[in-house]
């Protein structure tokens, strides 16, 4: 029997209004992905990719089609509803980091533990300093990290709630290549460890360590297939 979608977009579409000129971000995307996959999204700046991982993530709504994660139909969220979904289904790694200047990298990973009221918030934020080898800089304010270092308390923040999906927008992008190839071992420990990982960039030597890339074009799918190098479990 086919296993049923964790991740599906139904005839999911974003049209932005610049005037009374349409933009139309993505096209009617129709996608399943099942749980435990990790799936990159490659294709030219401005083909939606960025889009897509916002729909799935309900940072933003679909003009029209469905966005459903385990079953749950976003648009039957309200905004409250939404955020406490998010906080609690989702992580996310942007490209430019998100850190908050202010606080340190410890206070960074343990505030949305304090968002969701985990009992013991910095204890968890100092395990997952310590997962991704940054034990040793929790108290250092992000001004004070590399971008290697940024990027990886941002992956220890995305995991803190133990999101079983992973949504990275160019994670890599920003980062030397020792950096990045740190940056993606961790990315490859949550998917053995069974987290659903959709990661978007533009360089084919990163989407290959996916299970499966997706390309879009002018906001629709043009093609889907199993990566050539899949990484083994």
């Amino acid at each position: 029997m086919p296993q049923t979608p964790f991740v599906r977009l139904d005839r999911a579409s974003k049209v932005y209004r610049d005037g009374k000129r349409e933009i139309v971000a993505l096209d009617q995307v129709t996608l399943d992905i099942t749980a435990g996959e990790w799936v990159a999204i490659v294709g030219p700046s401005g083909c939606g990719k960025s889009t897509l991982l916002n729909l799935i993530a309900g940072i933003d709504r679909p003009t029209s089609g469905r966005v459903i994660i385990a079953g749950t139909d976003l648009a039957q969220l309200d905004e409250e509803a939404l955020a406490r979904w998010r906080r609690s289904h989702v992580g996310i790694v942007f490209q430019f980091f998100q850190l908050l200047p202010t606080l340190t990298a410890l206070e960074n990973v343990q505030l949305p533990l304090v968002l969701a009221g985990h009992r013991n918030a910095r204890q968890r934020a100092r395990e997952l300093l310590d997962r991704v080898g940054l034990a040793h800089r929790a108290h250092r304010l992000p001004s004070e990290l590399s971008g290697g270092e940024q990027q990886r308390v941002a992956i220890a923040r995305a995991l803190a709630n133990d999101p079983p999906l992973l949504l990275a927008d160019e994670p890599t992008g920003n980062l030397d290549s020792a950096s990045g190839e740190t940056v993606l071992h961790l990315f490859h420990a949550a998917w053995h460890n069974g987290t659903t990982i959709l990661l978007v960039t533009h360089d084919r030597d990163v989407a290959a360590r996916a299970q499966r890339i997706v390309e879009l074009r002018d906001g629709r799918v043009v093609a889907d297939s199993a990566s050539r190098v899949s990484p083994a479990r």
